[in-house]
């Protein structure tokens, strides 16, 4: 086995990987950040791709102080924080 197959497999004491389908939406946290993006920008008019960035980075900055909406975020998929 090469590649990050040997490396996972010299590491098993310490290293737990959980392998998910090559597609799945449901399982990707960034997918809910960006829904939740997408809601607070649906009816935004913006002057150019720098203003865009900057309204994006100013909503990603505010989502960081909302613990609880990121942690439902995580429960949302199914996935926990918890160690198994």
């Amino acid at each position: 086995m090469t590649g990050s197959g040997a490396f996972i497999d010299a590491h098993t004491s310490w290293l737990l990987v959980y392998r998910f389908p090559a597609h799945a939406p449901e399982l990707n946290l960034a997918e809910e950040v960006r829904a939740c993006l997408r809601d607070k920008l649906l009816n935004l008019a913006v002057d150019g791709i720098d203003q865009l960035t900057l309204v994006i980075r100013s909503k990603l900055k505010r989502l960081q102080y909302q613990p609880t909406l990121l942690d439902g975020f995580v429960t949302e998929t199914g996935l926990s924080l918890q160690l198994p």
